[in-house]
């Protein structure tokens, strides 16, 4: 790997608006392009909309996938990379051959290769599929690059196997924070009486999304996926009112030591950017942890116990 120059964004989407949700994607683009950046991830399906598929018929949920990369979006995508030199993320439904649809996260690169990542542990409506395959791949910035959405990051095994795989830097899309979790001490909803009043008390409410409901409940996991994995990580996020539930932002890039190099405070759309400096890899302890494995003991991570469940049962206490 070398030294890159990445940039993460938090913004809210508008429900089912493709055109709009892109425009916030070119927008933010175009300011990373003046501040050179390489790369840049956007949040878990931020061009389709998120919480609001849950609500949708089938028909009008397979209605909002595409085809990747015949799509119009993964086409939009590829030409926003070229036209500014930068690899792009950025979450959409995708619609596979089969006529499956997938919570996916398309990454576009400026020589014209794309990679998409299918999320493994998926929940948003009955009818969408598991993705089945780790996404690790190779970037014309001489870095090589990792995919995680969202609960697919809660599994220490998928960011271990991601790491495993080569990845130097992790895409960590997400929608979160403000979520109504079922344990006792995980989120809970944001309260939208705060955030409706963040002009006239911002510190209010920036204490709301920076508490246990938001950064808080971050801070208590995502650090050790970058720190026990030797990797980067971009984490990126919604921000405000996703149907029902607010999102808290907090968009971030964490070293591999699992220390926030860049983060955002604020309570609307933001970008941060950070410069990657590839020299504290290699010793990172990670990756040094990671030359100490001993795999002929992890045999048991790979037997089923009996109490595996699908994902939608386990997030909604089902």
């Amino acid at each position: 790997m070398r030294d890159i120059r990445v940039a993460t964004v938090q913004f809210q989407h508008a429900a089912g608006d493709k055109a709009y949700n892109f425009g916030r994607i070119r927008h933010f683009a175009t300011e990373a392009a003046r501040a050179r950046v390489e790369m840049i991830a956007f949040p878990e399906m931020c061009l389709t909309g998120y919480w609001h598929v849950r609500k949708l018929s089938r028909a009008a949920f397979e209605a909002l996938a595409e085809p990747v990369p015949d799509g119009p979006s993964t086409r939009d995508l590829l030409h926003l990379s070229r036209e500014h030199g930068m690899t792009i993320g950025a979450g959409l439904l995708e619609r596979a051959p089969d006529g499956g649809v997938y919570n996916a996260y398309v990454v576009a690169m400026p020589d014209g290769a794309w990679a998409v990542h299918r999320k493994l542990h998926v929940f948003e409506h009955p009818n969408i599929c598991a993705g089945n395959r780790y996404t690790v791949f190779d970037t014309p910035h001489g870095c090589r690059v990792g995919v995680l959405i969202c609960y697919d990051n809660n599994m220490v095994e998928n960011a271990r196997a991601t790491a495993l795989l080569g990845a130097e830097i992790l895409l960590a899309p997400h929608q979160t924070g403000g979520c109504h979790s079922v344990s006792p001490r995980g989120m809970k909803p944001i309260d939208p009486a705060v955030w409706a009043r963040r002009h006239e008390d911002p510190a209010a409410c920036e204490a709301e999304l920076r508490g246990p409901k938001g950064r808080a409940w971050l801070m208590r996991w995502l650090p050790s996926r970058a720190h026990d994995n030797g990797m980067f990580v971009l984490f990126s996020n919604g921000i405000g009112p996703d149907d029902d539930e607010i999102r808290t932002g907090n968009a971030m890039v964490l070293d591999p030591y699992g220390d926030v190099i860049a983060e955002s405070r604020a309570l609307g759309d933001d970008m941060v950017v950070a410069d990657l400096d590839a020299s504290v890899l290699p010793t990172s302890s990670g990756r040094r942890w990671l030359r100490a494995r001993r795999p002929e003991l992890y045999e048991s991570l790979t037997r089923p116990t009996g109490q595996e469940q699908e994902t939608r049962r386990v997030r909604f206490g089902e």
